[in-house]
């Protein structure tokens, strides 16, 4: 099971303030889905995908705002990825939230998540088509 580097959040997730400190844990053997995995022993673990694998035209407009409070010179250079919702139908209902993903700047591996300004990505879009 390979693990990326601490994330430090510049801000908590929502509903989640006591936690800033992460590791993104792939949670497949092909890199396709990920735990976003508190560091404090009792906090919270959401499942998690890179939004190009599963959607190739996902190319949001990053706020200039987020990208500065990174530490992001190039949009571009940031990595991307979306919490998914597994509902209680299992699995090949899970979708994945395009409107709010998580962006991490790969250099100093500080991230946010950000609720983008448009509604062109949808907060539930399924992972399967």
């Amino acid at each position: 099971m390979a693990t990326l580097p601490l994330l430090s959040m510049t801000e908590p997730l929502p509903g989640f303030p006591g936690h800033r400190d992460y590791v993104l844990v792939t949670a497949d053997g092909d890199g396709r889905l990920f735990w976003l995995q508190s560091m404090a022993p009792d906090g919270p673990r959401f499942l998690a995908v890179d939004p190009g694998v599963y959607f190739p035209d996902y190319a949001p407009r990053l706020p200039a705002p987020v990208c500065a409070g990174l530490g992001l010179e190039d949009p571009a250079q940031a990595r991307l990825y979306c919490l998914v919702t597994v509902p209680a139908e299992g699995p090949a209902a899970a979708t994945a939230n395009l409107r709010a993903p998580l962006v991490v700047d790969p250099v100093t591996w500080r991230a946010t998540q950000v609720v983008l300004p448009d509604g062109a990505h949808p907060i539930r879009r399924p992972l399967r088509r």
